[in-house]
Order: structure tokens, then C-alpha cells, then sequence
């Protein structure tokens, strides 16, 4: 198992000086991954990351959240295929940069519909996955779809409707991707959805109620890693939290940070990665059979 962080905990570019802000305060934290955003693959030099996490012993993971333009749960056939051929290109920027998992809102635009999304667009974004999980699975990389609130996409909200979504992409290279921020909006509980995920839950990201400091906030992280711990799960758990303080004017807006709960990256960080650990070290001791 791996523990992560978000590359927007530290830096909100990734030029060769962010990169190496990002990676260096990964290690400093002791994390073991670092998931890096890919807001537009083709700014990302892969051969340049890869040495830069290979002299740091990090590994790395990639995220991305598609835009309007890249909708692939567009009923425009024209739009859909713009959004394939964009993660098409992503995932070749993470294999070239060693990566093996690329994850997040890759099956609709991540923002806020004012309808449903259409049974066209869900075919659409299905079918196009199905033949980006073939092209990442040649390629060594393993998607996961992400599944966030209903402010975020029309397409899935909750872990059981993302594995019906799964039943229609039908390729065993695309699982899920649940995050605690969006599940304690979106589920019942923070227990059942793990176990309901099953062996489809291939990511998992931690995120606070409000976006900060972990433990802070109302998710249940107990339930939550009881779940992971009896479920078996060996995948990566990254730790997700944004501040203007560090992400540009522009990116802020996108997320919505209308206002900080940190400023230190370095202190938050050490602290998410302390909180991870010891929640896995705690239902360790517990007899979950």
C-alpha cells in the first residue's frame, strides 16, 4: 500500500521548478506517492518527471478533470472523441513518466450540470472508456473513475451507480476511485460504499469536510478505513486538500476555495500523512473477521 498526496498541497504549477516542490515536499512529509494533476498533458515533460521521482524514490500517480470542451459524456459525438483523444494523450504522458494509475472526473466534465446527463452521453463516455482502458492497459497504466458530488458531474455520484457505470464501459482496466471529501456528501455512510466497491476500488482519496486539516471536520474517517481494512484494500490512499495559498486566482475559483483553512504545506502535509498511517495502525488491532 502506498500513501500519497496531492501535488496541489505544495504548488499549483508544474514547471521543473514546481515539480521539484512537489516532489521534494512529498518526500520531506513521508509520503511514498505523489499525484500529480494533469490539467493539460501536453505541458507535461514524462521523461523529465520520471528522473526527477526516480532521484527522489517517489512514486507517482495522475489525475485529471475534463473540461466542457472535453466533455466525454457529451451528446456530440465531436466533443466526446476530443475528450478521448485528450486522455489518450495522458495516458501516454503517464507511462512515459513511470506512472501506473491515471484517476479523477475522466468521464464527464468535472463541473456543474443544470440537467441529467443524457443516456446518449453515458453511452458515449462508456464506450470511449472502454476503448481507453485497452489503450492504458497495453500501455501499463490503470484508470479509475472518481466519483464525486452532484456539483461536480451528472454521471455518478455514489460507489453503487459507479459500478452500473462500470457494468456499461465492461473492461476490467477501468475501476473506481472514491474520495471521503465527496462520499460524505453524497452516501450513507462512509463503510457500506468501500465494501460495496469491492475489489472494483482501485484509488482512494482523503479529503476533510471542508478541505483541511484532517480530523477537523465530519467524515467518519473511522468507518471509512474499517471498510478499507476489511475489504482487503492494497491500493494507493492519497491525501487531497487545496488552498489559495498555494493553486493560482483561476484554479482556486475552479475549485472553489472561497476560503483558506491552511496556509503551510509542509505542516499540513506531515500531519495528513501522520493521520493516514495512524488510522490504518489503529484498525489494525481490531478484529474485523
Amino acid at each position: 500500500m502506498q500513501i500519497g498526496v496531492h501535488g496541489l498541497v505544495f504548488t499549483g504549477t508544474f514547471d521543473e521548478a514546481g515539480l521539484n516542490t512537489a516532489i521534494s515536499g512529498t518526500q520531506a512529509a513521508g509520503f511514498d506517492l505523489l499525484e500529480l494533476p494533469l490539467m493539460d498533458p501536453s505541458s507535461f515533460d514524462g521523461a523529465l518527471v520520471r528522473r526527477m521521482l526516480d532521484d527522489h524514490g517517489v512514486a507517482m500517480s495522475a489525475s485529471m478533470g475534463l473540461d466542457a470542451d472535453h466533455d466525454l459524456s457529451s451528446s456530440d459525438a465531436t466533443v466526446s472523441r476530443s475528450g478521448e483523444s485528450l486522455l489518450e494523450n495522458a495516458i501516454d504522458v503517464v507511462a512515459e513518466a513511470g506512472g501506473s494509475q491515471l484517476c479523477g472526473v475522466i468521464y464527464s466534465a468535472m463541473q456543474k450540470y443544470m440537467t441529467p446527463v443524457t443516456e446518449l452521453g453515458r453511452s458515449h463516455s462508456a464506450e470511449a472508456l472502454g476503448r481507453l482502458g485497452a489503450r492504458a492497459e497495453a500501455a501499463g497504466v490503470s484508470l479509475a473513475l472518481e466519483i464525486v458530488n452532484r456539483y461536480e458531474t451528472n454521471v455518478v455520484n455514489t460507489a453503487r451507480e459507479g459500478l452500473r457505470f462500470l457494468d456499461l464501459v465492461d473492461h476490467d482496466n477501468v475501476h473506481l476511485h472514491l474520495d471521503t471529501y465527496h462520499m460524505n456528501i453524497e452516501e450513507a455512510g462512509m463503510l457500506e460504499p468501500v465494501l460495496d466497491a469491492g475489489g472494483q476500488l482501485a484509488y482512494v482519496h482523503i479529503g476533510e469536510s471542508h478541505r483541511g486539516y484532517l480530523g477537523t471536520g465530519t467524515v467518519d474517517f473511522g468507518a471509512f478505513f474499517r471498510g478499507l481494512t476489511r475489504l482487503g484494500y492494497d491500493g494507493p490512499i492519497v491525501f487531497e486538500s487545496f488552498s489559495s495559498a498555494v493553486v493560482s486566482e483561476s484554479l482556486s475559483n475552479t475549485l472553489g476555495i472561497w476560503r483558506n483553512l491552511w496556509e503551510d504545506s509542509a505542516d499540513l502535509a506531515a500531519h495528513a500523512n501522520r493521520f493516514i498511517r495512524d488510522q490504518l495502525r489503529a484498525v489494525a488491532t481490531l478484529d474485523l473477521q
